[in-house]
């Protein structure tokens, strides 16, 4: 066996160059390469979440970018980030750290948390909070189990020690999101019937109906979709509220993957109390093609998209308007929303959704998938760090 290098030939730089940039983006296929389970991301995927250029949360954040280095060889990176926009909605002065992604050494581990933390404290921040990539709306959490399950879209993925490595740094577990794997047979929709099979539009329903979108319909609902999705999640752990921007870019990159069946709107007396969003999982037709697929490649990306050629897709966006909560109607709408998003789904080729992420203290949402799926196949941890002067 190899001994590891010494710890300081170990070095922590920030991202100033176009080269560096674009090794930060590609850097967890080039680190996590042949370790059981992970599947790279496409490079275009992560250009879209990563790019200043191209992210939509660089409009209202200070984003900095570290790689760690031993020697010439890159072993890991990490985002430091001031969210404006958080930062007022909370009226607390914490900052985020993202995208860490790193050899599993606990010197590497812990350089990059103490850059991170550092420019953070720069900056006026008094506590730090993460993982986040780049933002809260976004990939959330570093995965605590689950490394041996497919990869889904909009997930990341880390080695099974890297959670160990933050808490030894001396972050404390704030909260856990879960996710679910539903498989889907003959029956799953009844799973999901409404009590007294109850009908959206009949007797104690009457004022209850869905509103279809085509997909082109489904760009212009955003701000609807936005409002409605702001409103349902104000109140959990690490919420910061969406931007019509960031609604915009998020719809541009999914477009190409969704279809009218993917979107369930709920409307009571003609305004939008529930929502649902469905994903199809980008892995299924991308995973074999590595990050940055050849000419040859992109076609079969381009044939297997146009085919739909799916068998997995994960529940989004899922929620009900703050006013609703408590209330039996309030109870009844995920379930009525996720069945119909499994009754569209009868012509599409899933075989099985997640349901997450779930916040582990959300009991109402945690008992609705539970009910149905007693255990989380994958867990995701968020923690946090006071930044000491």
């Amino acid at each position: 066996m190899t001994s590891p290098a010494p710890q300081d030939d170990l070095v922590v730089r920030p991202v100033t160059t176009r080269a560096h940039l674009k090794l930060f983006i590609t850097l967890p296929r080039r680190i996590y390469a042949g370790m059981p389970g992970f599947v790279p991301s496409l490079d275009m995927e992560q250009n879209d979440l990563l790019n200043p250029r191209k992210a939509a949360i660089f409009r209202h954040s200070s984003i900095r970018y570290f790689l760690a280095w031993r020697g010439n060889t890159p072993v890991g990176r990490i985002a430091a980030i001031v969210d404006h926009r958080a930062i007022e909605f909370w009226g607390e002065k914490i900052g985020s750290f993202g995208a860490l992604d790193a050899v599993p050494e606990a010197s590497v581990v812990s350089a990059l948390l103490d850059a991170a933390r550092h420019w953070l404290r720069l900056q006026g921040m008094e506590r730090v909070r993460g993982p986040v990539t780049l933002s809260g709306n976004g990939e959330s959490g570093l995965m605590i189990e689950g490394q041996d399950q497919p990869l889904m879209i909009a997930m990341p993925w880390h080695p099974k020690l890297l959670g160990q490595l933050v808490e030894a740094a001396g972050y404390e577990r704030t909260e856990d999101l879960l996710s679910y794997k539903l498989d889907l047979t003959d029956d799953s929709e009844s799973i999901f019937r409404v009590p007294g099979d109850l009908t959206i539009g009949e007797g104690r329903l009457g004022s209850i109906s869905l509103t279809r979108l085509s997909k082109k319909q489904i760009a212009a609902q955003g701000e609807v979709l936005r409002t409605l999705y702001n409103d349902a999640w104000s109140g959990k752990y690490n919420f910061v509220p969406l931007q019509d921007y960031e609604m915009k870019a998020m719809i541009d990159q999914l477009k190409p993957l969704l279809r009218p069946e993917h979107y369930v709107q709920i409307d009571q007396d003609g305004e939008p109390v529930a929502m649902a969003l469905v994903v199809p999982n980008l892995y299924d037709i991308a995973g074999d093609l590595g990050g940055d697929p050849s000419p040859l490649g992109w076609v079969k990306l381009g044939v297997r998209l146009g085919l739909h050629r799916f068998h997995s897709a994960r529940v989004i966006l899922l929620g009900v308007t703050r006013k609703l909560h408590g209330t039996m109607l309030g109870s009844l709408l995920p379930s009525l929303a996720i069945s119909e998003l499994l009754r569209r789904g009868q012509s599409l080729p899933y075989k099985w959704v997640e349901l997450g992420w779930i916040q582990e203290s959300d009991t109402r949402m945690k008992n609705l998938a539970e009910a149905v799926v007693p255990h989380p196949y994958k867990r995701y941890r968020l923690y946090e760090c006071p930044i000491e002067g």
